[in-house]
């Protein structure tokens, strides 16, 4: 336990006093190029050593840039965002930033909070996961140097790095997926969080649809949540005229929705009931869902992202805000049934 009055750590004034030298020196001393004589040098290690000191990087970052990039995100807890969360703190402290994660709510007025905070901070750069902060509130951000990598946010604000999903294509290829399998009632299961990834689902989907004149029963769920689709399900087979084949816009709501037709309702999946999911959780892939889904390039977006703040910090290069798409991959298990003329 620290004593009364001592210092929280070890500074650079301990050392110099130590080791009888000038605080340059010791300064000097942990600065690669630095000139400083070998005598000095031994003096200082040996001093660092037996205080147990180590450079403080971000005072000396301060100076300049904070090496500091914040992730702004909310539901921390749902599996696809955990994974996103791991994927680019690894890559990112890998490539030498420090990553501090602010859990906030997906409302503007959290996200203005959060942001603000990076300012706070003197983050170098903001990686927005959740919701959708204000236009006023970005361009101060800019006008510090900050820069704005915006992730699955259908916002387009300018100066911003955008790096998005292509959402259009799977949920195009989820209707042709459900219509193959000679599903005849369609069904959209979405969230009423009603970020702009889901709406985008819900929309291109219902879009491929109305193309073929099918109608499709839309099932807004009170949340994106395993329960909910739950819930989502025990609505929907209560009533006459249910949907045989339905495309959900998370892996979550999928597999709650397959929980909620066979345990209350006696389905068979997919000999009865066809499900879609989107986002590739590990849970998909368990024996009692087998899901079909599409899964999120996860690392290939983290990726990206290091390789936009990497740009950024290079005084030569010629980089511009980014427009990224990355396509998901269809996943196919076994909660959609196969072709009919497929063996």
């Amino acid at each position: 336990m620290r004593k009364n009055g001592s210092p929280l750590f070890v500074s650079a004034r301990m050392v110099a006093e130590r080791a009888g030298v000038s605080r340059s020196a010791v300064s000097r001393t942990f600065t690669d190029g630095a000139s400083v004589s070998e005598e000095t040098r031994r003096k200082v290690v040996e001093a660092a050593e037996a205080l147990g000191y180590h450079v403080n990087h971000l005072a000396r970052q301060l100076r300049e840039r904070s090496n500091i990039v914040c992730l702004i995100v909310s539901d921390l807890t749902t599996p696809v965002r955990a994974a996103m969360v791991d994927r680019l703190t690894r890559k990112l402290q890998a490539a030498g930033k420090i990553t501090v994660v602010l859990n906030t709510e997906s409302d503007e007025a959290s996200v203005n909070h959060a942001l603000k905070l990076t300012l706070h901070y003197r983050a170098d750069a903001t990686v927005v996961l959740s919701g959708t902060p204000s236009t006023g509130l970005v361009k101060t951000a800019l006008a510090n140097g900050q820069q704005v990598i915006l992730i699955n946010r259908d916002d387009g604000l300018e100066g911003c790095d955008n790096v998005g999903l292509d959402n259009a294509t799977a949920a195009r290829e989820a209707h042709f997926l459900l219509k193959r399998a000679g599903c005849r009632r369609l069904g959209i299961v979405t969230s009423a969080a009603r970020t702009p990834s889901l709406v985008e689902r819900e929309e291109r989907f219902l879009e491929a649809a109305a193309a073929e004149a099918i109608t499709v029963t839309v099932v807004e769920a009170d949340a994106t949540s395993y329960r909910a689709g739950f819930e989502a399900a025990k609505r929907v087979y209560a009533r006459s005229e249910p949907p045989d084949g339905v495309f959900a816009v998370t892996d979550l709501l999928a597999i709650g929705f397959m929980d909620g037709a066979r345990l209350e309702f006696g389905l068979r999946i997919p000999e009865d009931l066809c499900v879609i999911g989107f986002d590739n959780i590990e849970q998909a892939s368990w024996e009692a869902y087998r899901l079909t889904t599409f899964q999120q390039p996860l690392d290939r977006i983290a990726q990206h992202v290091v390789t936009l703040l990497t740009e950024a910090e290079d005084p030569t290069g010629t980089s511009q805000p980014d427009g990224a798409v990355f396509e998901p991959v269809a996943v196919w298990r076994r909660s959609v049934r196969p072709h009919p003329g497929s063996t």
